[in-house]
């Protein structure tokens, strides 16, 4: 499945970083991250997605502004 993903990032013009924050949207809206929840690590969707550190904090932040993400320095990524 992963290479699907990436074989969709490869193929559009659409910035990594915002196709990412809609794969991670999806995964709040459809209750594969529960509201509470910790989301994997920086490092862990780095891995998973093979895309550079900043394209997952930028995809992040995008999250955190509409508020679906709570950032917490220290502690982690959190569902809102």
């Amino acid at each position: 499945m992963l290479q699907s993903i990436h074989a969709i990032f490869a193929d559009s013009p659409v910035p990594l970083y915002s196709q990412l924050a809609d794969l991670l949207r999806q995964r709040i809206l459809r209750g594969a991250w529960a509201p509470g929840s910790k989301v994997p690590s920086l490092e862990a969707l780095v891995t998973e997605f093979k895309v550079a550190r900043v394209t997952v904090r930028q995809a992040i932040e995008i999250l955190s502004r509409e508020g679906l993400l709570l950032p917490q320095r220290g502690r982690g990524t959190f569902v809102s």
